[in-house]
């Protein structure tokens, strides 16, 4: 493996220690810009849907309690996963410390769980809402799967000269 004379080390006083990489500074600025304004349409939006579930008294549902409970998670996801996240992944070396690193793994993984957990929450509520609207789902390929012989034997000529169900003659 090639050494790189500008190629340094993430912390000099240790020889062991990883090296940084070396991006071009467009590319740089570009990745940070793009990452970061995920981060911020996320809180803008989340901050709309809190903001309207507050602001209009229709909207105090026990569904719109759990999409604001969603909303909440979402923020801080915007608010602390995303950014942290887009420096872990651009900096080849975490300058932060290994405590708060710690402390990001728990706290990204508690707010993606809750995130998690609300969307869990709004389809059990969606299915209870609209009276085991599972069946449908199950339903329709049934259907379809009594229809569509039907329809191949009556539109598609090709089919009916097939023998399928003679398995042997």
């Amino acid at each position: 493996m090639e050494e790189h004379e500008d190629a340094q080390n993430c912390f000099p006083e240790h020889n062991s220690s990883c090296r940084k990489v070396l991006l071009s500074t467009s590319i740089y600025i570009t990745l940070y810009i793009f990452f970061l304004s995920i981060g911020a349409v996320t809180v803008f939006l989340n901050i709309l849907v809190v903001i309207s579930i507050f602001h209009f008294k229709q909207l105090h549902t026990p569904t719109n309690l759990l999409i604001l409970s969603l909303a909440v998670a979402d923020l801080l996801v915007g608010l602390i996963v995303i950014p942290v996240g887009t420096v872990a992944i651009m900096e080849s070396c975490w300058f932060l410390g290994k405590y708060f690193c710690v402390f990001y793994v728990y706290i990204s993984y508690f707010i993606l769980s809750l995130s998690l957990g609300n969307l869990v929450l709004i389809s059990i509520d969606r299915y209870v809402d609209g009276g085991g609207s599972l069946i449908l789902p199950l339903f329709l390929p049934f259907v379809n799967s009594l229809i569509n012989p039907i329809i191949y034997a009556f539109f598609y000529p090709w089919f009916k000269k097939q023998d399928m169900f003679v398995l042997y003659k």
